[in-house]
């Protein structure tokens, strides 16, 4: 395991006073390793943006403590923290050449005029404009300037760098391109990476872990796939692509163990050590449950479809289960031409064991 990056120890923050304050930040904790591309994920107004700024040193925590390369820095200024920021819109020098804007921020800094110029052509060259260093910005196309935002703060050698939203600005073709050449920028350049973003496919595509958040709390970290196929919280599932939930008392089952009976729609499997008689929530991803024939035992749930959705790649079956609840299937379309089953079929949804996670509310 490599050292810490980032250590962010209780940190709490509020904007205002009194019985007017605001509480963004609720004693938030999290480790960032070295190299490490790490991600703060969730929707507007979680926490997300104020906790890349606290790290930066745009905005004081009211409590708690803030390390970078293990060092306190909670009282030191943004220009004394090695730490850089690029944020959603790239506040480019529009009368200033690609290769003068870089430069820019190596100025603050004690260089002769040679190595200024070395560092900014090896910046340049790190996101492939060294080519385009004559030019000025309105000269560039958006995902252009996206880099060259990217070089000027890479150039000063910062030893994290914060990004805020970088891709959001981008039309999506382009932006998915970007996304594959940010994570290959970052193992590139060598350096820590906190990428800030409220959309669940960036977060997923480039990185190493990713924390969740709710409500100025961080409800989940872990890498992409643990959290995408072991969500802990039923927001977690919920916000990061979609999921079936299914509620229900456990109940002890002389033939399979412990299941999890649902009123009016049969019962699952219940996928941990759970006293039987509790009431828990599990989650499903669509693309984990099977549609089967039906039968007239409880082993499946019961179900009708109720609508189908053809989607390229895969089809949509929305369901209707027993007790009248909407449950999502995924198939594949792994050959052309499959044919879709009709609405109105009755059918039956084998669930995995495995595929089912117990969620809290």
């Amino acid at each position: 395991m490599t050292s810490p990056s980032v250590e962010v120890r209780n940190v709490t923050k509020a904007f205002g006073r009194g019985p007017e304050a605001v509480r963004v930040l609720n004693d938030v904790s999290v480790t960032i390793h070295e190299r490490e591309f790490f991600t703060l994920l969730g929707p507007s107004g979680c926490g997300k943006t104020t906790l890349l700024r606290l790290i930066a040193g745009f905005e004081e925590a009211n409590a708690g403590e803030i390390k970078i390369s293990g060092a306190v820095v909670n009282h030191l200024p943004p220009f004394k923290r090695r730490v850089n920021t690029v944020f959603q819109s790239y506040a480019l020098f529009p009368h200033l050449t690609v290769e003068q804007n870089v430069a820019f921020g190596l100025e603050m800094q004690d260089l002769s005029a040679a190595d200024r110029t070395r560092r900014t052509m090896e910046a340049l060259e790190l996101v492939r404009m060294a080519h385009l260093a004559k030019r000025r910005p309105a000269q560039l196309s958006g995902g252009q300037q996206q880099r060259v935002a990217l070089a000027r703060a890479l150039a000063p050698r910062p030893e994290v760098l914060l990004l805020d939203e970088p891709l959001s600005a981008l039309d999506l073709k382009l932006r998915k391109e970007m996304q594959i050449e940010l994570k290959q920028l970052q193992n590139d350049a060598g350096i820590t990476f906190i990428f800030v973003t409220h959309d669940q496919e960036e977060a997923l595509t480039m990185s190493d872990r990713i924390a969740v958040m709710q409500g100025g709390k961080i409800l989940q970290i872990g890498a992409p796939i643990d959290i995408y196929e072991r969500p802990q919280h039923r927001f977690v599932a919920d916000f990061i692509g979609d999921s079936n939930f299914l509620t229900g008392p456990v109940a002890s089952d002389g033939r399979d163990g412990l299941r999890v009976r649902l009123d009016g729609a049969g019962s699952v499997p219940c996928p941990a050590a759970i006293m039987p008689g509790n009431e828990i929530t599990l989650a499903i991803r669509p693309e984990r449950a099977l549609i089967v024939p039906t039968d007239s035992t409880d082993r499946h749930l019961a179900a009708e479809i109720a609508q189908v959705v053809y989607l390229g790649t895969a089809t949509l079956y929305q369901l209707r289960l027993g007790n009248g609840q909407t449950f999502s299937v995924r198939q594949g379309n792994v050959t052309g031409g499959r044919q879709t089953l009709a609405i109105g079929s009755r059918v039956g949804v084998s669930l995995p064991a495995d595929a089912l996670n117990v969620v809290e509310a």
